[in-house]
């Protein structure tokens, strides 16, 4: 019993033998981060590889539409493959960040995983690249509608073509944030929205006057009251229309300087478009002495309207030049004389008014018939009973 004893204690006393040492582990197994270096090869080799491609892609679809657009073929098709170069690399580049996430281990411990965060990188840059194509893609549109108002006889739609341009791509960026925010981030935009509600009303009390000109720049466009190039009057100010904006209009004023009108005034105001008018009037009066005899005042009717005659064609058939005996003046006979000039070009009318002045003048020297201008005659009486008349006569006459 004892000898069984001593046995069982010897055992148990007897010295652990060591367990053999694991094997070294290959460089490949090698792990950082929880990640074996060959996944961390991968990874290099995955963002490698998709970077060639997608600027091999992107190269090949720009130079295709370039070579489309500079040919004057299918340009339409040219600027679409020339816009989607720049997405389509971004699209690939999501694609291979998504690739890489289903090689690496992202679970970097319990409190660390980035499966989520790198999941949605690469949702959102697939989202941004789709973004970004609608977003050039406009440039489509716009080179489209180029050419459709280019057609129409108002140059206003080609201001509003680059209005339109602004417009879509404020709009689509607005869209991608709420996509974004909505589908990948998980945010509640309902709520976002009602909260930004409450601090609408105050937003728009101090964005009211940009309302307005907004109105008017829409009531601008629905009526259009002028084009690009035209002259216009809008109250006090007389020039010609630069642009049309959302906020204002431009015009560029017979003095040579620029004025910037809100749209809520033009839309409210009275404009009046010289430069449509289809012709330009003149009413002018023709003053002769009150001594001249009634044949002299016949024979001036008669050469007015020789002169209106000869430049007949200048004149609308349905409104030829007019002239009559029509006033007695105060220090004069009156004869008034219409006509309304065509084409409706200043300095032709000038060039015109001009010519008919200088034959006016030398035809009534040759006849005799004398220009009146205004006159005073005074009476001194002296206590000698004579009696001295003194005309006075200023060196022009007067314009009118």
């Amino acid at each position: 019993m004892r000898a069984t004893t001593a046995a069982t204690q010897a055992i148990t006393t007897a010295p652990t033998q060591p367990t053999a040492e694991p094997a070294t582990k290959a460089w490949h197994q090698v792990e950082f981060l929880r990640n074996a270096v060959w996944q961390w090869a991968a990874l290099l080799g995955v963002l490698l590889a998709t970077f060639l491609v997608a600027r091999i892609i992107s190269f090949l679809l720009n130079r295709r539409g370039q070579r489309l657009i500079q040919a004057r073929r299918f340009v339409a098709l040219g600027m679409i493959l020339r816009s989607l170069s720049g997405p389509a690399a971004m699209l690939i580049f999501a694609g291979g960040l998504h690739l890489a996430g289903l090689i690496m281990n992202l679970k970097l411990d319990e409190a660390r995983d980035l499966t989520q965060f790198w999941q949605r990188a690469c949702s959102t840059l697939a989202a941004l690249a789709a973004g970004w194509a609608v977003y050039r893609l406009v440039d489509v549109l716009e080179m489209l509608l180029g050419k459709w108002t280019a057609k129409t006889r108002t140059q206003l739609d080609d201001q509003l073509v680059p209005i339109i341009r602004k417009a879509l791509r404020f709009f689509i960026v607005i869209m991608v944030f709420l996509f974004i925010a909505q589908n990948i981030f998980q945010w509640d935009i309902g709520a976002l929205l009602a909260g930004l509600g409450l601090g609408g009303l105050a937003f728009a009390l101090a964005a009211q006057d940009a309302l307005k000109n907004l109105f008017g720049s829409v009531t601008i466009f629905a009526d259009r009251p002028f084009q690009l190039g035209e002259r216009v009057k809008i109250g006090d100010h007389d020039g010609i229309v630069e642009a049309v904006g959302f906020r204002s209009t431009r015009l560029r004023l017979l003095t040579g300087h620029l004025v910037t009108i809100p749209n809520s005034l033009v839309a409210s105001s009275a404009v009046e478009n010289i430069g449509r008018r289809p012709y330009i009037r003149r009413v002018l009066d023709v003053t002769i002495t009150y001594d001249t005899p009634p044949d002299k005042v016949r024979r001036a009717v008669e050469i007015i309207m020789e002169m209106l005659q000869v430049r007949k064609d200048h004149f609308p058939p349905d409104m030829p030049g007019r002239t009559y005996f029509n006033e007695f003046n105060a220090a004069s006979l009156n004869i008034q004389v219409y006509y309304w000039f065509t084409p409706p070009d200043w300095w032709q009318y000038l060039e015109f008014t001009h010519d008919f002045n200088m034959e006016l003048l030398r035809r009534f020297n040759e006849e005799g018939i004398e220009f009146a201008f205004p006159t005073q005659t005074l009476y001194l009486k002296q206590d000698s009973g004579f009696v001295t008349e003194v005309q006075l006569k200023p060196n022009q006459a007067r314009r009118r």
